[in-house]
């Protein structure tokens, strides 16, 4: 969704935009698991009220086999037996990196991370969550 006064970035700063692309594309090449990595984008896209990319997440979610089930859970995942504890850590994990809180204990949740992830994945992890926040951040400026 665009507005009358949205600023088109592409114009202003394309080679800005073609860097985050490329590092949206080597995200992709690391260890994260694509359907935890829909998850996690899914998840933030929605914390931040991107529309747009809550739209599009969903889309390729279930394009790559995810449930219609445990996407409309999502929201809702601490109360639901749809995920993993493995799943559970990392969607904690992106809540907290995504809504920043001096009150989070990014210790234990990483404690809680590593007893299901190695730290590859944990770093992939991080940089996908890193990158989401990017660009719902950019989208969401032209609402």
């Amino acid at each position: 969704m665009t507005t009358a006064n949205s600023i088109n970035y592409q114009e202003f700063v394309p080679t800005v935009l073609q860097r985050f692309a490329a590092a949206s594309g080597e995200i992709g090449k690391t260890e994260l698991d694509p359907q935890l990595h829909h998850l996690l984008d899914l998840r933030a896209s929605q914390i931040n009220q991107c529309a747009y990319c809550v739209k599009m997440h969903t889309k390729e979610a279930l394009d790559d086999g995810e449930s219609q089930e445990r996407l409309q859970r999502l929201t809702v995942w601490r109360h639901v037996d749809d995920f993993t504890d493995a799943e559970k850590a990392a969607l904690a994990w992106a809540e907290a990196l995504t809504s920043l809180d001096v009150k989070t204990d990014y210790a234990d949740l990483r404690n809680d991370l590593q007893a299901h992830y190695s730290d590859a994945e944990i770093s992939a992890m991080t940089s996908a969550v890193a990158m989401i926040n990017l660009w719902n951040r950019i989208q969401v400026s032209n609402h």
